[in-house]
């Protein structure tokens, strides 16, 4: 046998007699080759985990820890996608073009949001040494303008070397109703009533599993399970939230206390290591009124929640390894993708989109929606209290490059471990873990993968710290960008510089429009104060200049620069598909995302149907957004209907006096910019005007992140208006529906979006 890249190894003559056959094979793995399971969790901060100190019981992940090792000096990228693309990659992520997300791109090498094909993904390599390859959940690492039913799939899962995907292919989704992805195509989920992702998840991961050992007893997997927890939404099921009722009442400054105390004595940090102080803007928590604290504790109650029901899914999967007899033959590693979230802002939010669109999250629009927090009637997210709570004892949040928002847990389990249970201290970066996996597999990356010559990776193994306590450090040098903050670290110290961003939620008095130079570095010995707590620049000036340089000298090589605090959504890229101002679309296509549907924000347009309807008739006509954010239009109880819902919290409703005669229509509405975020929406029937509605607050940037595209038809995952649920499919024809989106938009966004902030 050979592989059949290779040259034909036998005899092909002109009579059989005189041939010597030899059959060609796929690559296949060394006999005993390992598995590997990548597990990433999602803005799980460094003290959030049992195992890392904190008071939530994750049992699962402990077992792993005891069974593995704790690397408590591991380090992400402060961002979810730049994390992700150095986890798959091995290489540094502005290498990848993915030094921010992917939904904010911008025009220059290190930030262009499309991975190029010189950094392949270790799924791709390993599927090419006989490993079987699949990923369930999270993606986030295609352009977000690749992400509709005509993209170009190279970037999606399996055009990176997973042979099967099943999840979300976007930065989040609504754990509830999600945006569900098989392989390269997107699908109508309809939801069991009882339907949670991160247990169908762990469903898909297990039954992707059992069907490759119903076929193949020993290929060896390399699996990626990548859970949308704990990104907002946080949604659990309510029994869980009340396992946590009273839980948190001590508030924030209490849970970083203890938590900081246990995380001492059970040497996951090194002695000595002081608690960061709260900084001023995060609220004293004996200091809040009490209708807060009960809001606030409630929200922490729904987040710990959402985390002990990943962790108990988690523990279905290690069963089912365990039962099979797969556990001691395969390498899991278990990481965070950054930080935990500040993007509550100090109140939280019952509606993360707030966010999004660049409002101030609404203190009373919280409380009025106490009881509904983690269920389907909302998108929430803790206040920020929380978040430094869950990044203790650092500073600071994800999106940032103190420590906490690049310092997170990590777990890893490998047969062979001298002491199990015990804590590394060696730094450790996401681009290790690419090249750990490869390590353990036994496997180098290419040279050349697939004819492209590869740029080499910049991840060391930690596989020699595994059985060595005492090993040589494997990274001595790691550099930092993210919205303008910077860091480096270098033989035991570090430089950092915070930089403020241009949102709504900073509001510490922060001049986002200063310039970079005019930032102040603080210098660091980690080594003794990962905490940041002591800061050296003043004593150590010259060891603080050198390492600006260095940061300056490693931003140039692997290009982070320019430094951009203030990033749109990939504002100024040119269009993937040719723009226009008339849309048409037919009943039943796939949602059309955000990024590439007709954009109705803040300007003039008209949405058209052409249908023909009979006696009791009813559905969406057209919808684009959800619950918490969007609009619909659409029949009901026979008449034409237009509802233009905000964050979800100002949902305008304007219907047809009198019902739709039977026979074919032309139906639809005109919305007019009005000043600030106001609207006037006016309905027509064949070309008569049958009702109008100002409409004082409309969404001026997303309807969502989360998914949730436009649909014909239907209205997928949420629905936008209250008046019914998703899907609502029309019974009638539509013959098609036309967006006219030719009127011109609002130009001085700026100025509008500054006088409807101070009139909110």
């Amino acid at each position: 046998m050979y592989r059949d890249d290779e040259p034909f190894p036998g005899v092909a003559a002109a009579t059989a007699a005189d041939s010597v056959p030899a059959w060609p094979q796929g690559p296949r793995a060394p006999s005993g080759a390992p598995n590997v399971l990548l597990i990433v969790l999602d803005d799980v901060g460094f003290a959030q985990l049992g195992c890392f100190g904190s008071g939530i019981e994750t049992p699962t992940m402990d077992r792993l820890a005891a069974e593995g090792l704790r690397y408590r000096n591991f380090h992400t990228t402060a961002m979810c996608s730049p994390t992700r693309a150095c986890l798959l990659t091995g290489r540094n992520s502005h290498t990848c073009g993915i030094g921010g997300i992917t939904d904010l791109a911008m025009g220059f090498p290190g930030y262009h949001g499309r991975i190029p094909k010189s950094c392949s993904f270790v799924s791709e390599v390993l599927r090419q040494e006989g490993w079987a390859t699949m990923a369930v959940g999270k993606w986030h690492l295609a352009p977000s303008d690749e992400l509709h039913a005509a993209a170009n799939r190279d970037r999606w899962p399996l055009g990176q070397g997973f042979e099967r995907y099943y999840g979300f292919i976007g930065a989040e989704t609504n754990q509830w109703a999600p945006d569900i992805v098989i392989d390269n195509r997107a699908i109508a989920l309809d939801p069991a009533p009882d339907y949670h992702l991160t247990v169908d998840l762990i469903d898909q991961s297990i039954g992707m599993l059992a069907d490759l050992r119903a076929a193949d007893p020993t290929k060896p997997f390399f699996q990626y399970l990548a859970f949308g927890a704990c990104h907002a939404p946080h949604h659990v099921p309510e029994e869980w939230i009340a396992r946590f009722a009273g839980r948190f009442d001590d508030g924030w400054d209490v849970f970083r206390s203890e938590t900081h105390a246990r995380q001492l004595a059970s040497g996951i940090l090194p002695a000595g290591t002081a608690l960061a102080p709260r900084p001023p803007w995060v609220q004293e928590w004996a200091t809040l009124p009490a209708e807060e604290q009960r809001l606030y504790a409630r929200m922490m109650e729904v987040f710990a929640a959402f985390l002990a029901h990943t962790d108990h899914e988690l523990g279905r999967l290690i069963d089912f390894l365990t039962a099979a007899g797969e556990l001691d033959n395969t390498l899991i590693m278990l990481v965070s993708d950054n930080g935990a979230s500040a993007e509550g802002g100090p109140h939280g939010t019952f509606n993360e989109n707030f966010m999004f669109n660049g409002l101030p999250h609404d203190l009373d629009a919280n409380l009025a929606r106490y009881d509904d927090l983690g269920g389907p009637a909302t998108y929430n997210h803790y206040p920020w209290g929380w978040a430094l709570a869950g990044n203790t004892p650092y500073q600071r949040w994800k999106r940032e490059t103190h420590e906490g928002g690049i310092g997170t847990p990590m777990i890893l389990r490998w047969p062979g471990i001298p002491d199990p249970g015990a804590v590394r201290h060696h730094y450790t970066h996401a681009v290790d873990i690419g090249a750990t996996i490869l390590d353990a597999c036994g496997v180098a990356m290419p040279t050349v993968v697939n004819g492209i010559e590869q740029v080499p990776m910049a991840g060391r193994s930690v596989l020699q710290s595994v059985t060595d306590p005492d090993a040589a450090a494997h990274r001595t040098t790691q550099y930092y960008e993210q919205f303008g903050c910077r860091a480096i670290y270098h033989d035991g110290w570090k430089a950092v510089a915070y930089h403020p961003m241009p949102v709504a939620i900073y509001v510490e008095g922060d001049d986002p429009r200063r310039p970079f130079d005019e930032d102040r570095w603080e210098l660091y010995n980690v080594t003794v104060d990962p905490s940041e707590t002591n800061d050296l620049a003043a004593a150590e000036p010259g060891r603080l200049a050198e390492l600006v340089d260095l940061w300056f000298a490693e931003a140039a090589a692997y290009g982070a620069l320019p430094l951009v605090a203030g990033r749109g959504f990939a504002i100024g890229r040119p269009e993937s598909i040719p723009s226009r101002t008339r849309y048409v679309f037919h009943a039943g296509v796939a949602p059309v995302p955000e990024e590439v549907a007709p954009n109705t924000k803040l300007r003039p347009h008209r949405v058209l149907a052409d249908v023909t309807i009979t006696e009791g008739d009813r559905g969406v006509l057209l919808a684009h957004g959800g619950r918490f954010g969007g609009y619909s239009l659409f029949v009901s109880d026979g008449r034409l209907r237009y509802t233009n819902n905000f964050a979800g919290i100002a949902v305008g409703t304007v219907s047809s006096p009198e019902p739709l005669a039977a026979g074919r229509h032309l139906v639809g509405v005109e919305v007019l910019p009005t000043g600030g975020f106001s609207m006037r929406a006016e309905l027509f029937v064949d070309d008569t005007l049958v009702a109008s509605l100002d409409l004082p607050r409309t969404a001026p940037f997303r309807f969502a992140l989360a998914g949730e595209g436009l649909c014909c038809g239907y209205d997928d995952g949420t629905a936008v208006s209250p008046a019914y649920e998703s899907p609502f499919t029309f019974t009638g024809t539509i013959h098609q529906v036309i967006v006219d989106v030719s009127g011109s938009p609002i130009t001085d966004l700026a100025a509008e979006l500054a006088h409807a902030w101070a009139t909110q």
